[in-house]
């Protein structure tokens, strides 16, 4: 059958003419500061910025490039209960690149949203996407059943957050969400890009994120990419917190000699601060294309040699309540968690994230 050219132009005004009666009219919106709600994974409150993870006088003590980093709240959500069909945020980024090299705009500069379905169950429901520097507005979950329910709220990882809002339509409620169970401490993550993120498609899939859910607890990302090298400098400010574990993973940036130089003080001075608090020292993942890459092969090897040795002597000096962890199953075996050998995929981070919940559930009893 051949269509004349004003039959398609009926069918084209027709479809048109569908799709705009089928298009609801925008709610009119009740916006709200989302510092107004529980915001979690921020480990200090005295900071410069609201949605900075080092405190203000951290600035001029650790590197420029850690400072830098410590203002993209990698890690951070907002958690608030909400009676409400739709949910709407707008926020203000600091940083005009949206997107990295390994980093999707979403993860980097955009929002995560989860709904809770069960007692410690949460639910993917939707994205904020971001589109432009520095404001951006979206439609997180334009179309629900009505129902109260509570929502966690994952923060840009890679971008500076300068504001953000939640919006809901007229008449809707929503409010903090309930806190958490007293004496229920977080998990502190000290590391690299890997532990800030990179290069999962959005905040709510890195690693540290997952274990947050899966552990039912608040987590503390202290992950500077290509950055977390064991510092005193950084040592200082976790010393501060009181987690239920320290989880140190900073490989990635070492070479052996600054594993074997880091490994003992900043163990020791955490112990020293915290008598009783575990400590888990992590292997650097093994690289994808490790088993053809001979410089990258011999980079995890003399790492791993480095703090398996020094992880030893400090068993040996009876310092108490350490835990160890592998490489060889982060990443899995075949070769497909990574995007460059390095950086885990959403497959790589669940990979991983699985490993890490192994090694932590008998230190969080």
């Amino acid at each position: 059958m051949i269509i004349g050219r004003r039959e398609f132009g009926w069918l084209l005004g027709g479809a048109a003419a569908g799709a705009a009666q089928q298009t609801e009219p925008k709610p009119e919106l009740t916006w709200r500061d989302a510092r107004q709600f529980t915001l979690e994974g921020q480990a200090f409150r005295d900071v410069d910025a609201p949605y900075d993870r080092l405190p203000g006088r951290a600035r001029g003590v650790v590197r420029d490039a850690v400072w830098s980093l410590s203002r993209q709240p990698a890690g951070m959500l907002v958690r608030f209960v909400a009676n409400t069909t739709s949910i709407h945020a707008r926020w203000s980024l600091g940083l005009e690149r949206l997107a990295g090299a390994n980093s999707t705009a979403v993860a980097s500069s955009g929002l995560d949203l989860y709904v809770k379905t069960g007692p410690a169950q949460w639910r993917w429901l939707g994205i904020g996407r971001a589109t432009k520097y520095p404001d951006n507005e979206d439609a997180l979950a334009p179309s629900m059943t009505p129902g109260e329910r509570e929502y966690m709220l994952y923060l840009p990882m890679g971008n500076v957050l300068k504001s953000l809002e939640i919006g809901v339509p007229k008449g809707s409620t929503v409010d903090k969400a309930p806190a958490r169970p007293a004496g229920r401490k977080p998990v502190v993550f000290y590391g690299t890009s890997i532990t800030h993120g990179y290069s999962a498609s959005r905040s709510g899939m890195t690693h540290v994120s997952l274990l947050g859910r899966w552990l039912d607890r608040e987590v503390l990302n202290l992950g500077f990419s290509g950055n977390g090298k064991m510092e005193p400098e950084v040592t200082r400010f976790l010393v501060e917190l009181d987690p239920a574990v320290f989880v140190i993973d900073c490989l990635p940036n070492m070479v052996a000699a600054e594993v074997r130089e880091r490994t003992g003080p900043i163990v020791k001075t955490l112990r020293a601060a915290h008598p009783k608090t575990p400590i888990l020292l992590v292997e650097d993942r093994n690289y994808a294309d490790g088993f053809l890459n001979p410089q990258r092969r011999e980079r995890n090897e003399t790492n791993h040699v480095a703090l398996r040795e020094e992880y030893a002597k400090l068993k040996a000096e009876r310092v108490p309540g350490l835990a160890y962890l592998e490489a060889t199953r982060l990443l899995g075996t075949d070769g497909e968690g990574t995007i460059d050998g390095s950086h885990p995929t959403d497959l790589g981070f669940v990979r991983q994230a699985g490993e890490f919940a192994k090694a932590l559930r008998p230190l969080l009893r």
